[in-house]
């Protein structure tokens, strides 16, 4: 069982003269004193020391080497003492920018705590951003009320400043036929002219789609084609001003990633892609017809 408390016999290090105590576990302790009573001793050259000299001699020889050992501290012996983090003392320059965690230096370790542990949340939704295939997307989609209104987005430019006019040329070279740029959908030949000093947002209308049994494999076609523009996200939107219920889709954004992400569901429409490539679609609403390719 583990100890409730760090247990601390016979210290000596420095100004420590054979003392005694127990320091709780999992509680914030704070060690005061006069100038040279032994508060770094103690919490330094001796906690700190000792619990840095028992990790370092629990791991390989190879490990070892590349590590410096810290000497065994003045004390009897210590009890409950897991691995110990120590941030150093010393005047840091000011910078209006700077957070606790870049002023401390454990900002690169939360970053990587975070990204390995914590659990992502929609700003939209407050539901957990999950991880799904393309096939557990499309099931989602075909959970749908049938004859829901779906329009199916590539999102290629997320705040960020530019005309995009060779981009969208590259669009209409692919078969691709309408953009949302901004919150508007336009044919690609009819997008109006950006300001490169503007950040706009912009999706590559990649299907739409009325929720029919029968979609299965041409979902399947056009989230592939839609995580492949947009290197892994795709969006789904409902056609309408708002989705039918019972709904099992959230109303927000969630980002996917290609075949390892949950996928938003935005509005937009799409061209259909018959095999590999996508094929230019009219402007108004079009039935899904059962085939396994998109129509």
């Amino acid at each position: 069982m583990t100890s409730k408390f760090i247990s601390i016999r016979g210290a000596r290090e420095h100004n420590l003269k054979n003392i005694a105590l127990d320091l709780p576990r999992e509680k914030l302790v704070v060690i005061t004193g006069l100038s040279g009573s032994g508060k770094s001793s103690l919490a330094f050259d001796t906690i700190y020391a000792e619990g840095q000299r028992r990790y370092v001699e629990s791991l390989s020889a190879y490990a070892r080497q590349f590590l410096d050992m810290m000497q065994k501290p003045d004390v009897d012996h210590i009890e409950g003492l897991s691995p110990a983090i120590s941030i150093e003392q010393k005047t840091t320059s000011r910078n209006p920018r700077s957070t606790v965690g870049t002023v401390t230096e454990i900002y690169d370790y939360m970053r990587l705590l975070f990204a390995r542990v914590g659990v992502p949340y929609s700003p939209a939704t407050g539901l957990p951003i999950e991880s799904q295939t393309v096939s557990q997307m499309v099931d989602r989609v075909l959970a749908l009320p049938e004859g829901t209104r779906l329009y199916l987005l590539a999102p290629i430019a997320r705040g960020r400043k530019g005309e995009y006019r060779k981009d969208f040329a590259e669009l209409q070279k692919k078969g691709f036929q309408r953009v949302k740029v901004d919150g508007r959908f336009y044919e690609i030949a009819e997008a109006p002219s950006l300001d490169k000093n503007v950040k706009h947002d912009i999706d590559v209308v990649v299907d739409r789609i009325v929720v029919r049994p029968d979609l299965a494999a041409r979902l399947a076609d056009s989230f592939e084609t839609a995580l492949h523009l947009s290197d892994g996200i795709a969006i789904a939107e409902f056609a309408d001003a708002r989705p039918p219920h019972p709904s099992p889709l959230p109303q927000g954004e969630r980002e996917n990633k290609s075949g390892a992400t949950a996928s938003p569901l935005p509005q937009g429409e799409r061209e259909n892609k018959s095999s590999a490539t996508a094929s230019p679609l009219p402007q108004g609403e079009r039935e899904n017809k059962s085939s396994a390719t998109a129509s």
